[in-house]
């Protein structure tokens, strides 16, 4: 059964505030335990508060390596590229911000084998794989398709898989390379952040199917050994 932790808000601002302090916790953690860090951020319009907020943080970035945990096959200097907001926030600072895409990716199966060979050569597992979750269930980009069944029970070995979603979605209607279930579950700590009651529905029942679940976050979270740590704002 997953173990999950609910953390509300009655904002944005204020969620923001304790997602920052939490994910500034584990990197400190991290750094002192190993001398070095490494962390899967999503994109989106949730984050870019935390972000904002991390950057205020005194933490030796130079020894951070950041991921996104999932991107689009877009250029990197295309407004739907997840690696160029997480770059703008944090390469000024000094982290490493390791795209998982190349830009001249026109197959995603092939973008995919690309992105798991150069995770491969990352210091294993993630500290922390931070998570969003779309209205539709899917999670970092392990959505509904052709592709979903590679992105969940794949080799556990594989760290990224390209997928295609069906339909893609119209706000980003390319595909995308993502982590996988098994590099989703080896992180150290997983944490996720939504908003809204038509969210917190869908996680809510996700959570209680697990296994059984008809959307893929339940089928991410259902084999979950570490608990879960969610964030959740009204608004």
């Amino acid at each position: 059964m997953i173990e999950a932790e609910w953390w509300d808000y009655d904002d944005a601002d204020e969620m923001a505030d304790a997602v920052a302090g939490d994910v500034g916790f584990i990197i400190e953690s991290a750094l002192d335990a190993r001398g070095q860090a490494l962390i899967a951020l999503p994109g989106g319009k949730t984050p870019a508060p935390v972000f904002a907020k991390l950057a205020n943080a005194k933490i030796k970035w130079k020894n951070v390596t950041i991921i996104p945990t999932d991107d689009r096959l877009v250029a990197v200097n295309d407004p739907l590229s997840n690696v160029a907001m997480i770059a703008r926030t944090f390469l000024p600072l000094g982290a490493r911000v390791m795209p998982i895409v190349s830009e001249a990716a026109t197959d995603h199966h092939a973008a995919g084998k690309a992105a798991d060979a150069r995770l491969q050569d990352l210091h294993w597992p993630p500290d922390l794989v931070w998570l969003g979750m779309g209205a539709d269930g899917h999670t970092a980009s392990i959505f509904a398709g052709p592709d979903l069944d590679e992105a969940l029970n794949g080799p556990k070995a594989r760290r990224a898989v390209g997928v295609l979603p069906d339909p893609l979605p119209p706000e980003a209607p390319v595909a995308r390379v993502t982590l996988t279930r098994a590099a989703i579950l080896s992180a150290r700590t997983i944490l996720i952040t939504l908003s809204g009651d038509a969210k917190r529905k869908v996680l809510e029942k996700a959570i209680a199917d697990g296994p059984l679940s008809t959307v893929p976050i339940g089928r991410v979270l259902a084999d979950a050994e570490q608990p879960i740590d969610i964030h959740w704002s009204a608004a």
